[in-house]
């Protein structure tokens, strides 16, 4: 189906207006593009478009995905959107001579995804390679065995008032599972030791610790308000310097929630500066959340800097040269762990599905 914007007659009208108006000879005779054609194409959730017309300077698409919209421009005529869930969209494309004239096509596509089975690792997603450039892999796990390698420590309990976040979780090694390549921590909703939930925590503390290099951890993250999901590191000292002195590297964190907050991540830094001190960046899904696909998350930390990464796109990079920031060139240790509740995310609500799983395929460090 093909119309003009506002229908024929409108533009039609807006001619007579400019002429009316002493517009240029130039405005007053635009010659609109004609022949919009488009193949769509559809692989899983993304629509792929490709837009064919004469006279044409530029074309434009738009994707409507619920109550948000995705604008896309191509010289070329081709653009392409991911939805996030499975329905009937409408795509709009047109044909530019100029912004405000264009011809367009309006049309619905089907998507029906095949969705992660609740409590099942996905099947696809974002990968990185075993080797880079100027590294050297100096340790990784790929979760191969059928249990916790001895290079991990379990922590248990509810720690110091909540782990020191008034978190609600009393963390259990039966919520940590080895099993098909894949290290899953559960998070559930159940009685014991006297709290409402459960959950895992795992560190390498006295085992491996690491200062400098890059480090990729693949995961897939649980989601729904008051589910945090990390993958992170504090620094050898923290037995005798405590807490900010040691020093804290959230490579990952996930703050779950309706809306962008089940598609948004997290990497923070946290250190002493005569007093707590902290500095993050966060980066977005377009759609979907980051339990439907793998992703990797990772730093890039050396002397001068640590830059935070997803999916390889630098999203967030700080300065480690001061001199108050001398907790970021020692060894740190990795924690991975699913709290439930606590100060920042909140207390779930009867929105939040249980059990959720966060999902590890890898963590690799290069030096």
């Amino acid at each position: 189906m093909k119309r003009i914007k506002g229908y024929s007659l409108l533009v039609v009208c807006l001619t007579l207006v400019l002429v009316s108006c002493n517009k240029s000879d130039d405005e007053a005779k635009v010659v609109l593009p004609t022949n919009l054609a488009t193949v769509v194409t559809v692989n899983e959730g993304q629509v792929n478009i490709q837009a064919t017309a004469n006279n044409t300077n530029y074309f434009s698409f738009m994707f409507f995905e619920g109550t948000d919209s995705t604008y896309v421009e191509a010289q070329e005529g081709e653009g392409s959107y991911t939805f996030s869930s499975s329905g009937t969209y409408t795509v709009r494309t047109r044909a530019h001579v100029s912004f405000a004239y264009y011809i367009e096509k309006i049309e619905t596509v089907i998507i029906s995804l095949t969705a992660p089975i609740p409590g099942q690792a996905p099947t696809t997603g974002y990968s990185t390679p075993l080797s880079y450039p100027g590294y050297t892999l100096s340790w990784n796990d790929e979760f191969d065995a059928n249990s916790l390698s001895s290079d991990w420590v379990y922590e248990l309990g509810n720690g110091n008032w909540g782990w020191g976040n008034n978190e609600l979780q009393y963390y259990r090694q039966e919520n940590v599972n080895v099993d098909n390549g894949i290290l899953t921590i559960t998070a559930k909703e159940e009685l014991f030791g006297g709290y409402n939930y459960t959950s895992g925590r795992i560190k390498t503390q006295g085992n491996r610790s690491f200062k400098y290099g890059r480090i990729d951890i693949r995961a897939a993250l649980p989601k729904g308000q008051g589910l945090w999901p990390a993958l992170w590191m504090l620094g050898d000292d923290i037995t005798t310097a405590s807490w900010p002195a040691c020093g804290e590297i959230d490579i990952m964190e996930l703050i779950g929630g309706t809306g962008a907050n089940d598609r948004t991540v997290h990497g923070t830094m946290h250190w002493d500066a005569n007093g707590y001190a902290s500095f993050g960046g966060s980066n977005s899904l377009a759609s979907g959340t980051f339990g439907d696909e793998w992703h990797v998350f990772s730093i890039i930390w050396d002397g001068n800097s640590i830059k935070f990464l997803r999916d390889d796109i630098q999203y967030h990079v700080m300065s480690i040269t001061g001199p108050e920031l001398t907790e970021f060139h020692q060894n740190f240790f990795l924690i991975f762990n699913v709290a439930v509740g606590g100060n920042w995310p909140g207390s779930p609500n009867a929105t939040t599905e249980f059990s959720q799983s966060m999902f590890v395929d890898y963590v690799r460090v290069f030096q």
